[in-house]
């Protein structure tokens, strides 16, 4: 009612406007020029309350109609795609920890893309809380994911030892994981203590679990105190 108000007030004011100014201009118009004008405002004053009219029956279809919930939209919407609102909380769990994984790059890369995939054949994944996530974003990062090889291949120079290349910056920069090269290279290294120039090893990537491991003893490693000379004195 308050928007009828309004437009039949904004309808009377424009005809008054409009008559204000043909008042004012009508001492130099003749009686064709005069007769025009009265013809353009007829005709707008019919198009403004067609308007009115048409605003008219809408509020009272509207008024006759029974508006639902959020919580009974969002229903409706997701039984579109064949789902449950606890179907709904599933999969933004699974989008979101899964996102987790490509941020942190958790791979093996090849699995999470996997994951991913599961995630797009859903058709959850269509609903507009989703769709630019898994559908764009997610795999956008995939697609800057650069994993790293599995295992890279060192030569041994004059004067390394297992402690020195496991301790090195581009391997683990961990000494103690000395123990996963020797294991990687077993057909070469008789005794680990003994390595020589020119052998190439594979030094293969760590494990969640090894990298917890030996930071783990890395942590907890307390050198020998030095050992002190002791001088025997004469009687």
């Amino acid at each position: 009612m308050k928007l009828l108000k309004y437009l039949t007030g904004v309808l009377t004011l424009l005809l008054f406007l409009s008559m204000n100014t043909f008042a004012q201009e009508e001492e130099d118009m003749d009686e064709e020029q005069w007769q025009n004008e009265m013809n353009r405002l007829q005709q707008q004053r019919t198009e403004l309350q067609q308007e009115r009219d048409q605003l008219q029956g809408d509020v009272q279809r509207l008024k006759g109609t029974e508006i639902k919930s959020f919580d009974e939209c969002m229903d409706e919407l997701y039984a579109m795609v064949g789902a449950t609102r606890q179907d709904i909380d599933n999969f933004r769990r699974e989008a979101s920890e899964l996102n987790g994984r490509i941020q942190r790059k958790e791979g093996p890369k090849a699995d999470v893309q996997k994951s991913l995939e599961g995630l797009q054949r859903n058709r959850v994944s269509a609903l507009p809380e989703f769709f630019d996530r898994v559908h764009n974003q997610m795999p956008n990062a995939m697609d800057a994911w650069q994993e790293a090889p599995t295992e890279i291949n060192y030569t041994v120079v004059r004067g390394d030892h297992l402690w020195g290349i496991a301790k090195k910056g581009e391997h683990y920069g961990n000494p103690f994981a000395w123990p996963k090269i020797y294991a990687a290279n077993r057909d070469q290294i008789k005794n680990p203590d003994l390595i020589y120039p020119k052998q190439i090893f594979k030094i293969p990537n760590l494990t969640e679990e090894e990298k917890s491991k030996y930071d783990k003893l890395r942590r907890n490693y307390k050198p020998a105190p030095p050992q002190q000379e002791q001088t025997q004195q004469n009687p």
